[in-house]
Protein backbone atom coordinates (compact mmCIF):
# COMPACT_ATOMS: atom_id res chain seq x y z
CA UNK A 1 0.00 0.00 0.00
CA UNK A 2 1.23 3.30 -1.12
CA UNK A 3 0.31 7.21 0.56
CA UNK A 4 0.70 8.57 -2.47
CA UNK A 5 -0.43 7.70 -6.06
CA UNK A 6 1.80 10.14 -7.52
CA UNK A 7 4.66 8.07 -6.29
CA UNK A 8 3.69 5.12 -8.14
CA UNK A 9 5.61 4.99 -11.11
CA UNK A 10 9.61 4.66 -10.76
CA UNK A 11 11.18 7.81 -11.34
CA UNK A 12 13.11 7.18 -14.78
CA UNK A 13 9.71 8.17 -15.85
CA UNK A 14 9.97 11.50 -14.77
CA UNK A 15 14.08 12.79 -14.45
CA UNK A 16 14.59 13.53 -18.08
CA UNK A 17 11.60 15.67 -17.91
CA UNK A 18 12.75 17.36 -14.54
CA UNK A 19 16.10 17.56 -16.06
CA UNK A 20 15.02 19.24 -19.67
CA UNK A 21 12.97 21.81 -17.04
CA UNK A 22 16.40 22.04 -15.34
CA UNK A 23 18.07 23.72 -17.90
CA UNK A 24 15.15 26.05 -19.36
CA UNK A 25 14.78 27.61 -15.97
CA UNK A 26 18.34 27.71 -15.21
CA UNK A 27 18.57 31.62 -15.75
CA UNK A 28 15.36 32.45 -13.18
CA UNK A 29 16.71 29.61 -10.64
CA UNK A 30 20.28 31.75 -10.51
CA UNK A 31 18.31 35.10 -9.66
CA UNK A 32 16.28 33.03 -6.17
CA UNK A 33 19.78 31.15 -4.76
CA UNK A 34 23.37 31.47 -5.79
CA UNK A 35 24.84 28.37 -7.79
CA UNK A 36 28.10 27.01 -6.50
CA UNK A 37 29.94 25.87 -9.51
CA UNK A 38 33.18 24.21 -10.26
CA UNK A 39 35.83 25.84 -12.55
CA UNK A 40 35.76 24.91 -16.23
CA UNK A 41 37.24 21.83 -17.65
CA UNK A 42 40.74 23.03 -18.96
CA UNK A 43 40.80 22.97 -22.76
CA UNK A 44 38.04 24.16 -24.63
CA UNK A 45 35.54 22.72 -22.78
CA UNK A 46 33.65 25.97 -21.29
CA UNK A 47 30.85 24.17 -20.12
CA UNK A 48 30.53 24.30 -15.75
CA UNK A 49 30.51 20.95 -13.49
CA UNK A 50 27.23 20.36 -12.42
CA UNK A 51 26.35 22.12 -9.08
CA UNK A 52 26.85 19.05 -6.21
CA UNK A 53 24.69 21.06 -4.14
CA UNK A 54 21.63 20.69 -6.97
CA UNK A 55 19.48 17.60 -6.28
CA UNK A 56 16.46 16.67 -8.71
CA UNK A 57 13.19 15.27 -6.92
CA UNK A 58 10.09 14.14 -7.68
CA UNK A 59 8.65 17.78 -6.71
CA UNK A 60 11.90 19.61 -8.37
CA UNK A 61 15.39 20.56 -7.56
CA UNK A 62 16.46 21.46 -4.17
CA UNK A 63 19.54 22.93 -3.23
CA UNK A 64 21.43 22.15 -0.25
CA UNK A 65 24.36 23.08 1.68
CA UNK A 66 27.44 21.69 2.40
CA UNK A 67 27.81 19.82 6.35
CA UNK A 68 31.73 20.13 6.53
CA UNK A 69 34.78 22.27 5.60
CA UNK A 70 35.76 19.74 3.29
CA UNK A 71 33.06 19.97 1.29
CA UNK A 72 32.67 16.55 1.12
CA UNK A 73 29.16 15.95 2.93
CA UNK A 74 25.88 17.31 2.19
CA UNK A 75 23.51 18.62 3.93
CA UNK A 76 19.62 19.26 2.56
CA UNK A 77 17.26 20.62 5.56
CA UNK A 78 13.42 21.22 5.58
CA UNK A 79 12.68 18.74 2.42
CA UNK A 80 8.10 19.05 2.28
CA UNK A 81 7.57 14.93 1.92
CA UNK A 82 3.24 15.80 2.34
CA UNK A 83 1.38 18.76 2.48
CA UNK A 84 0.96 20.87 5.31
CA UNK A 85 -1.33 18.97 7.16
CA UNK A 86 -3.53 22.34 8.03
CA UNK A 87 -7.68 23.06 7.95
CA UNK A 88 -9.44 19.94 6.49
CA UNK A 89 -5.96 18.29 6.09
CA UNK A 90 -5.90 18.23 10.07
CA UNK A 91 -6.42 14.78 11.21
CA UNK A 92 -6.33 13.12 7.39
CA UNK A 93 -3.65 11.22 6.31
CA UNK A 94 -0.69 12.86 4.49
CA UNK A 95 -1.20 13.92 1.10
CA UNK A 96 1.66 13.95 -1.79
CA UNK A 97 3.64 17.30 -1.15
CA UNK A 98 3.28 20.13 -4.19
CA UNK A 99 5.72 20.63 -6.39
CA UNK A 100 7.83 24.12 -7.54
CA UNK A 101 9.51 24.90 -10.54
CA UNK A 102 12.23 27.41 -9.27
CA UNK A 103 15.31 25.51 -7.17
CA UNK A 104 14.41 25.14 -3.76
CA UNK A 105 17.01 26.22 -1.24
CA UNK A 106 17.17 23.43 1.57
CA UNK A 107 19.68 25.44 4.38
CA UNK A 108 17.02 25.54 7.22
CA UNK A 109 15.07 23.22 8.75
CA UNK A 110 11.22 23.21 8.85
CA UNK A 111 9.44 24.03 11.97
CA UNK A 112 8.68 21.66 14.85
CA UNK A 113 5.19 19.94 14.41
CA UNK A 114 2.85 21.20 17.13
CA UNK A 115 3.48 20.52 20.72
CA UNK A 116 3.64 21.55 24.45
CA UNK A 117 7.06 23.48 25.38
CA UNK A 118 9.09 21.64 28.39
CA UNK A 119 11.70 23.56 30.00
CA UNK A 120 12.20 21.99 32.77
CA UNK A 121 12.01 17.70 32.18
CA UNK A 122 15.47 16.71 33.17
CA UNK A 123 17.98 16.22 29.86
CA UNK A 124 15.05 15.97 27.56
CA UNK A 125 14.28 19.88 28.02
CA UNK A 126 13.56 22.20 25.28
CA UNK A 127 12.80 25.87 26.29
CA UNK A 128 11.16 27.71 23.78
CA UNK A 129 11.19 27.08 19.77
CA UNK A 130 9.35 27.31 16.96
CA UNK A 131 6.24 25.23 16.32
CA UNK A 132 3.77 24.62 13.64
CA UNK A 133 1.26 22.24 12.75
CA UNK A 134 2.80 23.08 8.65
CA UNK A 135 5.53 20.81 9.87
CA UNK A 136 5.82 17.48 7.65
CA UNK A 137 9.47 17.91 6.69
CA UNK A 138 12.58 15.73 6.23
CA UNK A 139 16.67 16.55 6.00
CA UNK A 140 19.01 14.78 4.59
CA UNK A 141 22.90 13.47 4.74
CA UNK A 142 24.98 12.71 1.84
CA UNK A 143 28.51 12.32 0.25
CA UNK A 144 28.49 14.53 -3.13
CA UNK A 145 30.04 11.44 -4.74
CA UNK A 146 27.88 9.00 -3.31
CA UNK A 147 26.17 5.97 -5.12
CA UNK A 148 23.99 3.45 -3.87
CA UNK A 149 24.56 3.54 -0.71
CA UNK A 150 22.53 2.31 2.21
CA UNK A 151 19.94 4.68 3.63
CA UNK A 152 18.99 5.32 7.22
CA UNK A 153 15.99 6.80 8.02
CA UNK A 154 15.81 8.09 11.94
CA UNK A 155 12.57 8.84 13.86
CA UNK A 156 13.24 11.15 17.05
CA UNK A 157 11.56 9.70 20.32
CA UNK A 158 9.41 12.12 23.20
CA UNK A 159 6.42 9.88 23.98
CA UNK A 160 4.99 10.55 20.44
CA UNK A 161 4.06 14.34 21.99
CA UNK A 162 7.55 16.26 21.83
CA UNK A 163 10.43 16.35 19.59
CA UNK A 164 11.86 17.32 16.23
CA UNK A 165 14.24 15.46 14.03
CA UNK A 166 16.57 18.54 12.98
CA UNK A 167 17.81 18.48 16.75
CA UNK A 168 21.92 19.41 16.91
CA UNK A 169 21.92 16.01 18.45
CA UNK A 170 20.70 14.41 15.45
CA UNK A 171 22.95 16.06 13.03
CA UNK A 172 23.87 12.57 10.42
CA UNK A 173 26.92 14.28 8.94
CA UNK A 174 29.05 11.64 10.94
CA UNK A 175 27.16 9.30 10.31
CA UNK A 176 27.15 9.93 6.28
CA UNK A 177 30.98 9.82 6.38
CA UNK A 178 30.59 6.26 6.88
CA UNK A 179 29.01 5.98 3.84
CA UNK A 180 25.41 5.87 4.21
CA UNK A 181 22.96 8.48 3.72
CA UNK A 182 21.17 9.85 6.73
CA UNK A 183 17.54 11.04 6.60
CA UNK A 184 15.46 12.68 9.83
CA UNK A 185 12.12 12.47 9.69
CA UNK A 186 9.29 15.15 11.36
CA UNK A 187 6.22 13.73 11.87
CA UNK A 188 2.82 14.86 13.70
CA UNK A 189 3.01 14.81 17.91
CA UNK A 190 0.46 14.05 20.02
CA UNK A 191 -3.75 14.49 19.31
CA UNK A 192 -2.59 16.00 15.85
CA UNK A 193 -1.04 13.25 14.81
CA UNK A 194 -2.51 10.26 17.31
CA UNK A 195 -6.20 11.45 18.20
CA UNK A 196 -9.13 8.98 17.50
CA UNK A 197 -12.51 9.44 17.62
CA UNK A 198 -15.74 8.31 16.12
CA UNK A 199 -15.89 11.34 13.82
CA UNK A 200 -13.08 11.03 12.36
CA UNK A 201 -13.32 7.40 11.88
CA UNK A 202 -16.43 7.83 10.23
CA UNK A 203 -15.39 10.10 7.23
CA UNK A 204 -12.39 7.38 6.91
CA UNK A 205 -12.87 5.28 3.81
CA UNK A 206 -10.69 2.47 6.04
CA UNK A 207 -12.85 3.46 9.19
CA UNK A 208 -9.46 4.31 10.52
CA UNK A 209 -8.79 7.52 13.35
CA UNK A 210 -5.48 7.66 15.15
CA UNK A 211 -2.05 7.07 14.05
CA UNK A 212 -1.47 9.88 11.54
CA UNK A 213 2.20 10.15 12.66
CA UNK A 214 2.71 6.46 11.53
CA UNK A 215 1.31 7.37 8.48
CA UNK A 216 3.36 10.58 8.17
CA UNK A 217 6.30 8.01 8.67
CA UNK A 218 4.90 5.46 5.85
CA UNK A 219 4.68 8.63 3.72
CA UNK A 220 8.34 9.51 4.47
CA UNK A 221 9.80 6.18 3.66
CA UNK A 222 7.41 6.40 0.12
CA UNK A 223 9.19 9.35 -0.59
CA UNK A 224 13.07 8.14 -0.02
CA UNK A 225 11.95 4.75 -2.02
CA UNK A 226 10.88 7.55 -4.91
CA UNK A 227 13.78 10.07 -4.27
CA UNK A 228 16.63 9.12 -2.29
CA UNK A 229 18.61 7.42 -5.35
CA UNK A 230 18.95 11.30 -6.42
CA UNK A 231 20.84 11.55 -3.11
CA UNK A 232 23.19 8.69 -3.82
CA UNK A 233 21.34 6.31 -1.81
CA UNK A 234 20.11 2.85 -2.25
CA UNK A 235 15.70 2.26 -2.25
CA UNK A 236 16.44 -1.07 -1.66
CA UNK A 237 18.93 -0.95 1.65
CA UNK A 238 16.72 1.11 3.91
CA UNK A 239 17.20 0.95 7.68
CA UNK A 240 14.54 2.71 9.99
CA UNK A 241 15.85 3.26 13.36
CA UNK A 242 14.69 4.90 16.26
CA UNK A 243 14.44 5.68 19.96
CA UNK A 244 11.98 5.72 22.52
CA UNK A 245 8.70 6.54 20.70
CA UNK A 246 10.99 6.39 17.94
CA UNK A 247 11.87 2.81 18.56
CA UNK A 248 7.83 2.07 19.16
CA UNK A 249 7.52 3.38 15.78
CA UNK A 250 9.67 1.21 14.38
CA UNK A 251 8.22 -2.05 15.92
CA UNK A 252 5.17 -1.01 14.84
CA UNK A 253 5.48 -0.49 11.56
CA UNK A 254 7.49 -3.65 11.23
CA UNK A 255 3.61 -4.77 11.60
CA UNK A 256 1.88 -2.57 9.62
CA UNK A 257 0.83 -3.76 6.45
CA UNK A 258 1.16 -0.61 4.44
CA UNK A 259 4.70 -0.23 5.47
CA UNK A 260 5.80 -3.36 4.01
CA UNK A 261 8.78 -3.09 1.37
CA UNK A 262 9.28 0.41 2.37
CA UNK A 263 12.56 -0.41 4.51
CA UNK A 264 14.61 -3.81 4.91
CA UNK A 265 16.08 -3.83 7.98
CA UNK A 266 15.04 -2.40 11.50
CA UNK A 267 17.59 -0.89 14.57
CA UNK A 268 15.34 0.05 17.68
CA UNK A 269 16.79 1.59 20.71
CA UNK A 270 14.83 2.06 23.97
CA UNK A 271 10.95 0.70 23.08
CA UNK A 272 9.13 -1.89 22.19
CA UNK A 273 5.51 -2.25 20.88
CA UNK A 274 5.11 -6.13 22.31
CA UNK A 275 3.49 -5.59 25.95
CA UNK A 276 1.99 -8.88 26.61
CA UNK A 277 -0.47 -7.09 29.19
CA UNK A 278 -3.94 -6.19 27.99
CA UNK A 279 -4.69 -2.60 26.60
CA UNK A 280 -7.46 -0.71 27.95
CA UNK A 281 -8.89 1.24 25.39
CA UNK A 282 -6.86 -0.12 22.26
CA UNK A 283 -8.58 1.88 19.68
CA UNK A 284 -8.16 5.20 21.49
CA UNK A 285 -11.42 6.14 21.02
CA UNK A 286 -12.66 6.53 24.70
CA UNK A 287 -9.66 8.65 25.28
CA UNK A 288 -10.63 10.92 21.68
CA UNK A 289 -13.98 10.94 23.11
CA UNK A 290 -13.37 12.59 26.40
CA UNK A 291 -10.45 14.85 24.75
CA UNK A 292 -12.81 16.54 22.51
CA UNK A 293 -15.72 16.79 25.35
CA UNK A 294 -12.72 18.80 27.03
CA UNK A 295 -12.60 21.21 23.85
CA UNK A 296 -16.09 21.62 23.74
CA UNK A 297 -18.23 23.13 20.93
CA UNK A 298 -20.73 20.41 19.11
CA UNK A 299 -18.24 17.71 19.06
CA UNK A 300 -18.38 17.77 14.78
CA UNK A 301 -15.70 17.53 12.43
CA UNK A 302 -15.82 21.01 11.57
CA UNK A 303 -15.82 22.13 15.04
CA UNK A 304 -12.62 20.04 15.99
CA UNK A 305 -10.46 21.41 13.04
CA UNK A 306 -11.30 25.06 13.96
CA UNK A 307 -9.93 24.62 16.94
CA UNK A 308 -6.58 26.54 17.87
CA UNK A 309 -3.22 23.93 18.65
CA UNK A 310 -3.17 25.64 22.05
CA UNK A 311 -7.19 24.89 22.62
CA UNK A 312 -6.30 21.25 21.33
CA UNK A 313 -3.16 20.97 23.88
CA UNK A 314 -5.04 22.24 26.64
CA UNK A 315 -7.83 19.75 26.17
CA UNK A 316 -5.53 16.64 25.86
CA UNK A 317 -3.91 17.91 29.05
CA UNK A 318 -7.21 18.40 30.94
CA UNK A 319 -8.84 14.97 29.88
CA UNK A 320 -5.30 12.72 30.28
CA UNK A 321 -5.66 11.53 26.68
CA UNK A 322 -1.72 10.84 26.87
CA UNK A 323 -1.31 8.84 29.74
CA UNK A 324 -2.10 5.79 27.60
CA UNK A 325 -0.50 4.59 24.33
CA UNK A 326 -0.76 6.92 21.67
CA UNK A 327 0.03 4.67 18.60
CA UNK A 328 -3.68 2.59 18.72
CA UNK A 329 -5.14 -0.45 16.94
CA UNK A 330 -6.68 1.23 14.13
CA UNK A 331 -7.91 -1.69 11.90
CA UNK A 332 -5.93 -0.32 9.06
CA UNK A 333 -2.44 0.70 9.95
CA UNK A 334 -2.35 -1.59 13.15
CA UNK A 335 -4.54 -4.39 12.26
CA UNK A 336 -4.25 -5.87 15.52
CA UNK A 337 -2.55 -5.94 18.59
CA UNK A 338 1.54 -5.77 17.84
CA UNK A 339 2.46 -8.42 20.17
CA UNK A 340 -0.36 -10.88 19.03
CA UNK A 341 0.58 -9.65 15.05
CA UNK A 342 4.40 -10.48 16.20
CA UNK A 343 3.51 -14.03 18.00
CA UNK A 344 1.80 -15.08 14.86
CA UNK A 345 4.80 -13.96 12.79
CA UNK A 346 3.16 -11.34 10.99
CA UNK A 347 6.03 -9.09 11.34
CA UNK A 348 8.27 -7.83 8.50
CA UNK A 349 11.50 -10.58 7.54
CA UNK A 350 14.03 -8.08 7.96
CA UNK A 351 17.03 -7.88 10.20
CA UNK A 352 16.99 -6.33 13.52
CA UNK A 353 19.34 -4.84 16.06
CA UNK A 354 18.17 -3.36 19.35
CA UNK A 355 18.64 -3.06 23.04
CA UNK A 356 18.13 -0.60 25.64
CA UNK A 357 20.07 1.01 28.33
CA UNK A 358 20.98 0.41 32.65
CA UNK A 359 19.33 2.75 33.95
CA UNK A 360 16.08 3.65 31.71
CA UNK A 361 13.86 4.47 34.21
CA UNK A 362 15.33 7.26 35.95
CA UNK A 363 13.70 10.29 35.48
CA UNK A 364 11.31 8.69 33.24
CA UNK A 365 8.77 6.83 34.83
CA UNK A 366 7.17 7.82 38.26
CA UNK A 367 8.80 6.85 41.55
CA UNK A 368 6.02 6.92 44.16
CA UNK A 369 8.54 7.95 47.42
CA UNK A 370 5.36 7.01 49.84
CA UNK A 371 4.96 3.61 48.20
CA UNK A 372 4.57 1.02 51.45
CA UNK A 373 5.82 -2.10 51.08
CA UNK A 374 2.40 -3.83 51.50
CA UNK A 375 1.44 -2.13 48.39
CA UNK A 376 4.67 -2.97 46.32
CA UNK A 377 4.07 -6.78 47.14
CA UNK A 378 0.17 -6.37 46.54
CA UNK A 379 1.55 -4.45 42.70
CA UNK A 380 4.06 -6.79 42.21
CA UNK A 381 1.04 -9.46 42.56
CA UNK A 382 -1.14 -7.48 40.01
CA UNK A 383 1.49 -7.37 37.02
CA UNK A 384 3.43 -11.18 37.49
CA UNK A 385 0.74 -13.10 39.35
CA UNK A 386 0.71 -14.74 42.89
CA UNK A 387 3.37 -17.76 42.09
CA UNK A 388 5.89 -15.23 41.12
CA UNK A 389 5.64 -12.55 42.98
CA UNK A 390 8.01 -13.28 45.41
CA UNK A 391 10.44 -14.61 43.10
CA UNK A 392 10.32 -11.48 41.39
CA UNK A 393 10.45 -9.23 44.63
CA UNK A 394 13.49 -10.92 45.88
CA UNK A 395 15.36 -9.90 42.80
CA UNK A 396 14.86 -6.21 44.11
CA UNK A 397 15.42 -6.59 47.69
CA UNK A 398 18.27 -3.87 47.38
CA UNK A 399 16.25 -1.66 45.77
CA UNK A 400 12.97 -2.59 48.15
CA UNK A 401 15.69 -1.78 51.42
CA UNK A 402 16.31 2.07 50.20
CA UNK A 403 12.46 2.49 48.90
CA UNK A 404 9.53 0.10 47.85
CA UNK A 405 9.05 2.94 45.34
CA UNK A 406 12.10 2.54 44.19
CA UNK A 407 12.01 -1.63 43.62
CA UNK A 408 8.53 -0.73 42.45
CA UNK A 409 9.92 1.40 39.27
CA UNK A 410 12.87 -0.68 38.66
CA UNK A 411 10.10 -3.61 38.03
CA UNK A 412 8.67 -1.44 35.64
CA UNK A 413 11.44 -0.59 34.11
CA UNK A 414 13.05 -3.86 33.08
CA UNK A 415 9.53 -5.27 32.61
CA UNK A 416 8.63 -1.78 29.77
CA UNK A 417 12.66 -1.65 28.63
CA UNK A 418 14.79 -4.63 29.42
CA UNK A 419 12.39 -7.36 28.85
CA UNK A 420 10.48 -5.66 26.35
CA UNK A 421 13.10 -5.43 23.81
CA UNK A 422 14.46 -9.35 25.13
CA UNK A 423 10.82 -10.41 23.94
CA UNK A 424 10.93 -8.40 20.44
CA UNK A 425 14.24 -10.32 19.91
CA UNK A 426 13.06 -13.39 20.08
CA UNK A 427 10.25 -12.97 17.86
CA UNK A 428 12.45 -12.31 15.16
CA UNK A 429 15.00 -14.50 16.02
CA UNK A 430 11.97 -17.03 15.88
CA UNK A 431 11.25 -16.01 11.82
CA UNK A 432 15.48 -16.85 11.17
CA UNK A 433 15.72 -12.85 10.88
CA UNK A 434 19.48 -11.53 12.23
CA UNK A 435 18.46 -10.78 15.37
CA UNK A 436 21.69 -8.63 17.44
CA UNK A 437 20.51 -7.28 21.01
CA UNK A 438 22.48 -5.09 23.07
CA UNK A 439 22.77 -3.66 26.72
CA UNK A 440 24.30 -0.36 27.16
CA UNK A 441 25.99 0.15 30.96
CA UNK A 442 28.36 3.14 30.69
CA UNK A 443 27.45 5.62 32.48
CA UNK A 444 26.84 8.84 30.21
CA UNK A 445 27.16 12.54 30.78
CA UNK A 446 23.78 13.67 31.79
CA UNK A 447 22.62 17.24 30.04
CA UNK A 448 19.77 19.42 28.54
CA UNK A 449 20.11 17.13 24.78
CA UNK A 450 18.37 19.19 22.96
CA UNK A 451 19.30 22.75 24.11
CA UNK A 452 22.76 22.82 23.96
CA UNK A 453 23.22 26.59 24.80
CA UNK A 454 21.87 26.10 28.67
CA UNK A 455 23.05 21.89 28.52
CA UNK A 456 24.46 21.83 32.20
CA UNK A 457 22.20 20.22 34.61
CA UNK A 458 23.93 20.85 37.12
CA UNK A 459 23.71 17.63 39.38
CA UNK A 460 24.55 18.25 42.32
CA UNK A 461 26.30 14.49 42.40
CA UNK A 462 27.87 15.27 39.12
CA UNK A 463 26.95 14.90 35.49
CA UNK A 464 27.29 10.94 35.17
CA UNK A 465 25.29 10.57 38.41
CA UNK A 466 22.30 9.56 36.46
CA UNK A 467 24.08 6.06 35.10
CA UNK A 468 23.08 5.11 31.79
CA UNK A 469 19.66 7.02 31.55
CA UNK A 470 17.23 6.74 28.64
CA UNK A 471 18.61 8.85 25.64
CA UNK A 472 21.85 8.52 27.41
CA UNK A 473 23.04 6.90 23.49
CA UNK A 474 21.86 9.18 21.24
CA UNK A 475 24.99 11.13 20.90
CA UNK A 476 26.98 8.04 20.86
CA UNK A 477 24.98 6.81 17.96
CA UNK A 478 24.76 9.77 15.79
CA UNK A 479 28.32 9.95 16.65
CA UNK A 480 28.35 13.33 17.85
CA UNK A 481 30.21 13.78 20.96
CA UNK A 482 32.25 16.05 19.54
CA UNK A 483 29.14 18.62 18.66
CA UNK A 484 27.12 18.31 21.66
CA UNK A 485 26.60 18.26 25.55
CA UNK A 486 29.96 18.32 28.27
CA UNK A 487 32.25 16.44 30.10
CA UNK A 488 32.93 13.81 27.45
CA UNK A 489 36.24 11.59 27.98
CA UNK A 490 38.21 9.92 25.10
CA UNK A 491 36.37 6.56 26.43
CA UNK A 492 32.88 8.40 25.19
CA UNK A 493 34.62 9.42 21.70
CA UNK A 494 35.66 5.65 21.66
CA UNK A 495 32.41 3.88 22.51
CA UNK A 496 30.32 6.73 20.16
CA UNK A 497 33.14 5.43 17.72
CA UNK A 498 32.22 1.74 18.40
CA UNK A 499 28.62 2.75 18.09
CA UNK A 500 28.28 4.56 14.47
CA UNK A 501 30.55 1.60 12.89
CA UNK A 502 28.50 -0.94 14.37
CA UNK A 503 24.74 0.61 13.53
CA UNK A 504 25.97 1.39 10.15
CA UNK A 505 27.47 -2.02 9.13
CA UNK A 506 24.28 -3.02 10.49
CA UNK A 507 22.77 -0.85 7.77
CA UNK A 508 24.99 -1.71 4.82
CA UNK A 509 25.63 -5.80 5.10
CA UNK A 510 22.76 -6.68 7.94
CA UNK A 511 25.60 -7.40 10.24
CA UNK A 512 27.12 -5.31 12.71
CA UNK A 513 30.03 -6.86 12.74
CA UNK A 514 33.70 -5.87 11.16
CA UNK A 515 37.63 -5.87 10.58
CA UNK A 516 38.65 -4.36 14.01
CA UNK A 517 35.71 -4.55 16.60
CA UNK A 518 34.38 -6.66 19.17
CA UNK A 519 32.82 -9.84 18.22
CA UNK A 520 28.15 -9.32 18.55
CA UNK A 521 26.98 -12.49 18.43
CA UNK A 522 23.55 -12.96 17.08
CA UNK A 523 20.62 -13.61 19.77
CA UNK A 524 18.94 -16.67 19.94
CA UNK A 525 16.37 -17.55 22.79
CA UNK A 526 18.43 -20.51 24.87
CA UNK A 527 21.61 -18.30 25.03
CA UNK A 528 20.00 -14.92 24.42
CA UNK A 529 23.23 -13.22 23.46
CA UNK A 530 23.52 -9.76 24.33
CA UNK A 531 26.41 -7.47 23.51
CA UNK A 532 27.40 -5.02 26.64
CA UNK A 533 27.84 -2.11 24.72
CA UNK A 534 30.64 -0.30 26.58
CA UNK A 535 33.87 1.11 25.39
CA UNK A 536 35.42 -2.38 26.18
CA UNK A 537 32.21 -4.10 24.41
CA UNK A 538 31.84 -8.03 24.60
CA UNK A 539 28.96 -10.50 24.05
CA UNK A 540 27.73 -12.26 27.17
CA UNK A 541 24.57 -14.56 27.80
CA UNK A 542 21.93 -12.27 28.83
CA UNK A 543 21.76 -9.77 31.16
CA UNK A 544 19.31 -9.58 34.12
CA UNK A 545 18.69 -13.03 33.26
CA UNK A 546 16.81 -13.93 36.28
CA UNK A 547 14.59 -11.63 35.97
CA UNK A 548 13.66 -11.52 32.29
CA UNK A 549 13.70 -15.26 32.52
CA UNK A 550 10.42 -14.68 35.62
CA UNK A 551 8.68 -12.62 32.97
CA UNK A 552 9.26 -15.54 30.41
CA UNK A 553 7.22 -17.65 32.57
CA UNK A 554 4.61 -15.03 33.32
CA UNK A 555 3.60 -14.38 29.85
CA UNK A 556 4.72 -17.98 27.79
CA UNK A 557 5.00 -20.52 30.53
CA UNK A 558 7.92 -22.23 32.07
Amino acid sequence: MRIYRQYSLPMRHFLPIWILFLLMACGSAAEMAPAETQDPLPGNNTTPMPNPLDVVTYQGTVRGAWADDARQTRVFLGLPYARPPLDELRWQPPQAPHSWTEPRLATHAGAACWQAVNSEAFVWSRGEFPRSEDCLYLNVWSDHEASNQAVMVWFHGGAHTVGMAHEPIFDGAELAKLGVVVVTVNYRLGPFGFLAHPALAQKSSHNSAGNYGLLDKIAALNWVRDNIAQFGGDPRNVTIFGQSAGSQSVCSLMVSPLARGLFHKAIGQSAACVNPLPAPDADGMRRGERLIAELGGNGTLEAMRAATPQQILDASERSGWATQSRIVVDGWVIPAAPDALYASAQQAKVPLLLGSLANEGHMLLPLKEDLTQAELEADAIRLIGADLASALLQQYQDQAAQSPGLAQREIRTDLFMAYGMRRWAGYQAAIQQPTYLYFLDHPTPAFRLYWPENADLGLPDGPRSAGAYHSGDLAYVFGNTHKVGLDWRQDDHDLAALITRYWTNFAKHANPNGEGLPEWQPYNTTDHHTLLLRPAAHTVAGVRRAVLDLWDQRFTGP
